[in-house]
């Protein structure tokens, strides 16, 4: 990386945790293991033990230098003057003695660089003065680099480590909360990407304003987060806290962030995300398509015996169907994302409480068109149907869909969808945080998501847990899924008065692809050549991507008011 060059230029660089260091600094201690590390070694392993894998905190300049192309950061407003609002004794002098020893303007530096060639605005938070915290020339700092990156057009990489708001400059130090969110806001509008990454400790009121607001909010491990710190939350309520309670890995859990990246990866994967959100005007759909059907020709070829572009329904019964859809040989969403995608970046929670595994979502590579890849997902065994709640998602799993859908409408990618689930997941938890309302939302804002929508039925397609993800655009079915407003045996139990006339309901229910096809309730049937496994997917993909060009095309060709209204006209003769 670049700034191991940096350091070895640079090697008084001070390190925040350091404080047992030898005199002649050759050494620096661990503090959560207690052992000496080689200051050059500790530098050149990211700042990170080699021992323990504690994260030493860094200061600005390193961290730029470690994500950052060497040479091209230029940093932004340096100079501008403290005030001390409340008159708080001691503070100019302590402000002063900090420029001096650190050599920081203050606590963030801001700038623009390039992370693999691609353009950015950086703002980079450093402990060592004053622990971060945000006083007014921070908050205008940062201001300044928001209303900056929106004038350029510029993605913007925010990285936070702060104890709050600067209680030195009392309710001006709260009100950067506001200015800089109000900002922040404006860069939304204008459609660009905001990224934070959250590093220990993130506190406070900067945790309540810019750090929360990223698009993508990504942390390092076992990072501090939270807005009322353990001492704060102590000394208040006298309560004591458990083990790991706002530590990074506990928000993952909690869907309150997409990813912990560790900081050798860091910076692979912000240019991983900055790609995917580059606007490639010329994404040669057109051209991908016909290279596509030139591969498909001679696939087809091995495959003479069946009529891929007339699909005719085999003579499965609907029960049979039914277990096909419901076969765990079936390949899953994440086969299907692996399999017509590439470059999956996946993002987790709902930002609200929890991260649900049974739906699984990110942004990926349609050729050379970014989109967005939503899906229920089963496990593949019954470890991972656990944890998958055997593609039965809760409310946090809806809503983590929709915060993607809409992340996806902002940055006017097409949301591709797969649907796959018995249903929504009846528990009493479920329904304690609103399960009903989680899916009416995902129906509400799908209805005029102004973004191309494709949902396509992969195995089952349970009720309202199913059409959560397929009110779209255009609806297609393998031939061997299902798609029913209740499982047969729902069906049995409540109008047969007999949950084993399972099979005769399969069939009254008409929920094949053929009998929703001549409803009008789907526009494709996806023939099977055999049954579709892990095994023949890569001649099944082909086709599927042949299709999903062709229908990317077509959509592209829509502005938002023709896509939202065809949408609505689409359910509203049904």
């Amino acid at each position: 990386m670049e700034f191991k060059s940096f350091f070895k230029k640079n090697t008084s660089l001070p390190v925040s945790d350091s404080k047992a260091n030898v005199p002649d600094g050759l050494f620096t201690k661990c503090p959560k293991c207690s052992k000496m590390i080689l200051t050059e070694d500790m530098y050149l392993n990211n700042c990170v033990c080699p021992n323990c894998s504690h994260y030493f905190k860094i200061d600005a300049k390193t961290r730029i230098s470690m994500v950052l192309d060497s040479g091209t950061f230029e940093e932004w407003d340096v100079g501008i003057k403290e005030k001390n609002p409340c008159g708080f004794e001691g503070y100019p002098e302590k402000l002063r003695e900090l420029k001096s020893k650190t050599g920081l303007d203050e606590a963030i530096v801001t700038g623009r660089g390039k992370i693999d060639g691609n353009d950015i605005v950086i703002g980079v938070c450093d402990t060592r003065f004053l622990m971060g915290s945000m006083g007014e020339v921070v908050g205008e700092k940062l201001t300044r680099a928001v209303e900056k990156a929106t004038e350029l057009k510029l993605p913007l990489i925010v990285f936070t480590c702060s104890g709050g708001a600067r209680m030195q400059e009392g309710v001006v130090s709260l009100m950067q909360m506001e200015k800089t969110s109000a900002a922040i806001k404006r860069h939304d509008k204008a459609g660009l990407l905001y990224v934070t990454v959250l590093t220990n400790p993130t506190t406070g009121g900067v945790t309540a304003s810019f750090a929360m607001l990223g698009d993508i909010i990504l942390s390092e491990p076992q990072a501090l987060i939270g807005f009322a710190g353990p001492r704060v939350i102590r000394q208040t309520i006298g309560q004591e806290l458990p083990k790991g309670f706002q530590r990074a890995e506990f928000l993952l859990e909690h869907g309150m962030i997409d990813n912990i990246v560790e900081r050798s990866n860091l910076k692979k994967t912000l240019s991983q995300i900055v790609k995917l959100h580059i606007r490639n005007k010329d994404n040669r759909l057109a051209e991908y398509k016909k290279y596509l059907e030139d591969k498909w020709a001679n696939l087809k070829k091995r495959y003479a015996d069946i009529d891929w572009e007339n699909a005719q329904e085999n003579n499965l019964s609907a029960w049979e169907k039914v277990k096909i859809s419901r076969d765990n040989k079936r390949p899953t969403t994440i086969d299907y994302i692996n399999r017509l995608t590439k470059n999956f970046y996946e993002l987790h929670g709902d930002r609200k409480f929890g991260d649900d595994g049974a739906i699984i979502g990110g942004i990926a590579m349609f050729g050379k068109m970014p989109v967005t890849v939503i899906g229920h997902q089963k496990g593949v065994n019954v470890k991972d149907n656990i944890y998958r709640n055997f593609g039965m998602p809760n409310p946090e799993g809806y809503r983590k869909a929709l915060r993607l859908m809409k992340q996806a409408e902002k940055f006017k990618r097409p949301v591709i969808c797969f649907v796959d689930t018995p249903g929504a997941y009846p528990g009493a938890g479920a329904e304690q945080r609103g399960q009903g309302t989680a899916i009416a939302e995902n129906l509400f804002e799908m209805s005029d998501l102004k973004c191309p929508i494709l949902s396509i039925v992969i195995g089952e397609g349970g009720s309202g847990g199913a059409l959560a993800l397929a009110a779209a655009d255009e609806v297609w079915m393998l031939e061997n899924s299902v798609y029913s407003v209740l499982s047969p045996e729902g069906f049995a139990s409540i109008l047969y008065k007999n949950p084993k006339m399972a099979e005769k309901a399969s069939e009254d229910m008409k929920i094949t692809a053929k009998d929703l096809l001549e409803m009008g309730i789907i526009e494709r049937i996806i023939p099977e050549y055999e049954v579709v496994s892990r095994e023949n997917l890569i001649v099944f993909c082909m086709y599927i991507k042949i299709l999903i060009a062709g229908f990317l095309i077509d959509k592209g060709s829509m502005t938002a008011e023709e896509l939202t209204e065809k949408r609505y006209e689409r359910f509203r003769k049904m």
